[in-house]
């Protein structure tokens, strides 16, 4: 079964789990210092809580689809790059308290989406996601200054 994924960070974490606690009926699969996720069944979604300023409003961090095979995300990797999209893939990386395969690619207003798979649990929490801006109008690939895969494609709206 695949789902979508959709990170959120977040300005007051406990509040904001025990929010989406009652919003979809079930406590957090997994819990870290300053991190949350919740495997939601109804709707099938996987929320992300991420920990951000205080005082700052909650807002998208990325999106992604989660999936049962590293074989999936070669698939998608397949897809995505034969369909014309930049595509950046990560092996074996440690992320959100997780070990995944992941391709990452950008959406036409520069939003980040994942494509990955959980093989295992990890003590690694986020990466913080570069912002949108900045990635798309550095002078430099957002790839060699950020540190999580982007991907930089000549989007409407871009700069």
């Amino acid at each position: 079964m695949s789902r979508v994924q959709l990170a959120l960070r977040v300005a007051d974490l406990e509040g904001s789990v025990a929010f989406y606690s009652k919003l979809f009926g079930v406590e957090p699969a997994k819990r870290r210092p300053g991190y949350a996720n919740f495997a939601i069944t109804e709707p099938p979604l996987k929320l992300v809580l991420l920990e951000g300023d205080p005082g700052n409003p909650t807002v998208m961090d990325h999106l992604g689809v989660e999936v049962e095979t590293s074989e999936a995300v070669d698939a998608a990797t397949t897809r995505l790059t034969e369909s014309g999209l930049i595509t950046l893939t990560e092996g074996d990386t440690e992320c959100c308290y997780a070990l995944q395969d992941k391709v990452w690619v950008r959406g036409p207003g520069n939003e980040p989406w994942e494509v990955y798979v959980v093989k295992g649990d990890s003590n690694v929490g986020d990466k913080p996601m570069p912002d949108a801006a900045a990635a798309c109008c550095a002078d430099t690939p957002a790839a060699e200054t950020a540190p999580v895969p982007v991907t930089v494609a000549a989007a409407p709206g871009c700069c």
